[in-house]
């Protein structure tokens, strides 16, 4: 079965820091690039980060932009998300997802696989 599953979400002050980890089973997912979205209670799914294949080209959503950083280990299967200086409207539930293309988007459209998600809370 393939799959997508995110861990690492939990309760946390402001300012603090979480890393989220997303971890590929049931075939690789080394030759994808690959997006975290979020969706906080009564809006819609946002972009927040996406990486390409090999990790030389990521993106950031404006609102996370010199917060959070997302790596990859395709050793390990694995997507990363280091968030820092969180915020209260950080607070949503965070998404991994894989495309079919080498490179990241923007679009969650573009995604064809998803991860259930895991909660993320920052407290003020």
């Amino acid at each position: 079965q393939v799959q997508l599953v995110e861990s690492g979400g939990g309760l946390v002050q402001a300012g603090g820091s979480l890393r989220l980890s997303c971890a590929g089973s049931g075939r690789t997912f080394s030759t994808n690039g690959m997006g975290w979205f979020r969706q906080a209670p009564g809006k819609e799914r946002e972009f927040v980060a996406g990486i390409s294949w090999r990790g030389g080209i990521t993106y950031y959503g404006d609102s996370v932009k010199g917060r959070f950083a997302i790596s990859r280990d395709n050793a390990k299967n694995t997507v990363y998300l280091q968030m820092n200086t969180l915020k209260p409207e950080d607070t949503a539930v965070y998404y991994c997802a894989a495309r079919r293309d080498t490179l990241p988007s923007t679009n969650q459209n573009a995604y064809d696989t998803w991860g259930q998600g895991t909660q993320v809370t920052v407290s003020s």
